[in-house]
């Protein structure tokens, strides 16, 4: 086994949101080497998106998408648990661009989240569309919500834990028509990526919305 993997970070563009310095960078860049991740594809340069990651399984996920932000010097916000943000654990959370929720009280996020979406010159919102890292058969809406109200693209992320590759995949345009739109969305990721395949459902998508090819950039 390698001791260094070259995490073949991507350039941001010109419109994506930024964030963090050089020594960040550099820390998530060594973490990424030493676990040998690296990444595949980059985010578009677009100025406002909601970018959703999958398949979402184990705590490691957002160890992984922690690096990948700092070594990308991306500007990006998340939704966490509010429990999270308590004490110093919630000063590094901010830090990073965390937002916490209290997923028992959540009413009108969607609103809100897709408003500062709207109006922000620059924001990448990441979303979880699982919503827990247990078994569920049912990906919550909200990221899509929150896409079609403020007006912006989704870009697909997936975790490849076989190949320790974060893929980031297409542009996707939402039409208005969540029951469509979502088997060709799901369409992008598989179990077989996943470090806990056992808690990632993979729904079958109706005859009208065949499945584009999973989520991979060219090798």
């Amino acid at each position: 086994m390698d001791l260094w993997t070259d995490p073949q970070i991507p350039e941001l563009g010109p419109h994506v949101q930024r964030a963090h310095g050089r020594l960040a960078a550099a820390l998530g860049r060594f973490m990424m080497g030493i676990r040998g991740w690296r990444v595949e594809g980059t985010l578009p340069d677009i100025p406002r998106m909601v970018l959703i990651v999958a398949p979402h399984t184990s705590n490691w996920d957002f160890l992984t998408g922690t690096w990948v932000k700092l070594a990308m010097r991306m500007g990006a916000r998340f939704v966490g648990k509010h429990t999270l943000f308590r004490g110093p654990l919630g000063v590094l959370m901010r830090w990073l661009g965390g937002v916490p929720v209290d997923r028992s009280n959540a009413a009108g996020f969607v609103e809100e989240a897709a408003r500062v979406l709207r109006e922000s010159e620059r924001m990448t919102l990441v979303l979880a569309p699982e919503g827990t890292r247990k078994f569920t058969d049912k990906w919550k809406s909200g990221f899509y919500r929150i896409a079609v109200a403020a007006g912006v693209p989704i870009v697909l992320a997936g975790f490849d834990y076989p190949r320790r590759v974060v893929v980031f995949g297409p542009v996707m345009e939402p039409t208005g028509d969540y029951e469509r739109d979502l088997p060709r969305i799901q369409s992008h990721f598989n179990a077989g990526m996943a470090l806990r395949p056992e808690n990632y459902f993979e729904p079958g998508g109706p005859e009208s919305a065949p499945p584009d090819p999973p989520l991979r950039s060219p090798e």
